[in-house]
């Protein structure tokens, strides 16, 4: 097991702020909104309670060539999309094949192709069902088209662990570069669900916003008025190497993955510990690995989702790990922007993390209205600069299942 530090050499991301890493950045940093109404002949036509999502800035099919896309469900489409642009930032290293990864996750998969196909199945028979069916609408497509992209053979693997899937996988990354399994690992999460099931199911759940009047602030953690979360699309990517290797090639390092931790709550199929105490062992099994104390935390990209009893577990989560000086640590609550990537959030909330350290600021969390007085954290609607000197962030991503992983970054 080599024991150097694990660092990002490359990042991307497609998002409802932006196409690219650094526009979704930019875009997130002037207190810009994804959320909009949904101009779809489906909304109507199946009477949907909700009729707003946070859909990708950037369609994944008028970047990829026509003949790759077609072969790829709009889940795989954005992976290729995210993995591609974060390639390209770590200057493409030179590897051979038998030591390049990939671990990417979803939290559903290729749902738009398995519920089109079963419409076709029913409206005009079997024989009109596409033969790439199966091969599109499996969880492990995204995973699968990366690796073939980059011709990666040490392995592709795929995490499905809901709304934690892609923390996860930097999480399992940076493990499988820890043992040797690969040299250079690309890592991430895509998720393409604004379908009218999901809209139809998660709202019979009573799990998303019903701000139908006002989508752009539908999105508002930590909001004393905040009703439920906003449906997001797309994906993002991080380049993993050993720091000793990337220093050798003279690459760019943005920030160490210095600490993971995965737990789960084996509480509820969907409700959170309402404690919070699944996730915060997630949390002291980061710091732990990192060999850091809460007391060196200075900035938490938090889950937060804009649930009433999702965003109060994660702050007594947060409470019982930092204490009192969880109120003086910058916390940003970025879904109110992006709205949930389901399986892709946390490798997009791993960008904004490192983007963080890199810039020293806090992103600003927009739309809170009143902040709730039970979830007094230090949250801000503007851009908040990060204390001077070296910087230890975390990311936390929880999931339906209880499944809870927390990711820490370090500058470098």
């Amino acid at each position: 097991m080599t024991m150097s530090r694990i660092v990002v050499t490359g990042i991307g991301a497609s998002t409802p702020i932006g196409g690219t890493a650094s526009d979704s950045w930019a875009a997130l940093l002037d207190g810009a909104s994804g959320v909009s109404s949904l101009e779809f002949d489906w909304v109507a036509q199946n009477d949907l309670p909700v009729t707003f999502a946070a859909q990708a800035a950037v369609r994944p099919d008028s970047v990829l060539e026509r003949p790759e896309a077609k072969r790829l469900d709009p889940s795989a489409q954005f992976a290729l999309v995210a993995a591609r642009e974060a390639w390209a930032d770590a200057g493409s290293p030179e590897v051979e094949p038998e030591r390049l990864g990939v671990d990417f996750a979803t939290g559903i998969g290729g749902l738009w192709t398995l519920l089109d196909a079963w419409d076709t199945l029913r409206e005009k028979g079997p024989r009109r069902v596409m033969p790439m069916t199966v091969p599109m609408l499996m969880p492990n497509a995204a995973a699968a088209a990366v690796s073939m992209h980059l011709n990666a053979r040490a392995y592709a693997r795929t995490v499905a662990s809901a709304c934690a899937s892609s923390t996860e996988s930097i999480v399992n990354a940076v493990e499988h570069l820890r043992l040797g399994l690969a040299d250079v690992v690309i890592a991430g999460g895509a998720e393409s669900a604004i379908h009218p099931l999901t809209m139809a199911a998660f709202s019979s759940m009573q799990a998303l916003s019903k701000r139908n009047d006002d989508p752009a602030t539908a999105s508002r953690p930590y909001s004393i008025d905040r009703d439920g979360f906003v449906m997001g699309e797309g994906a993002a990517a991080l380049v993993l190497e050993r720091e000793d290797d990337a220093r050798a090639r003279g690459a760019k390092i943005y920030a160490a993955v210095v600490g993971g931790g995965i737990t789960a709550d084996s509480y509820h199929i969907t409700a959170p510990e309402p404690e919070g105490l699944g996730a915060s062992r997630a949390v002291r099994l980061a710091l732990e690995e990192a060999d850091a104390s809460p007391d060196d935390v200075t900035h938490i990209n938090a889950h937060a989702t804009s649930t009433p009893t999702g965003d109060i577990a994660e702050y007594r989560a947060l409470r019982s790990v930092f204490g009192d000086r969880v109120h003086e640590i910058p916390v940003s609550a970025t879904k109110a922007s992006t709205g949930h990537l389901l399986g892709g959030t946390g490798a997009l909330e791993a960008v904004f993390a490192i983007l963080a350290i890199r810039d020293g600021i806090a992103p600003p969390t927009i739309n809170i209205s009143t902040q709730d007085p039970e979830i007094p954290l230090r949250v801000s609607g503007t851009v908040s600069p990060l204390p001077s000197g070296d910087q230890l962030v975390i990311s936390n991503s929880f999931g339906f299942g209880g499944h809870n992983a927390v990711a820490a970054f370090a500058s470098v």
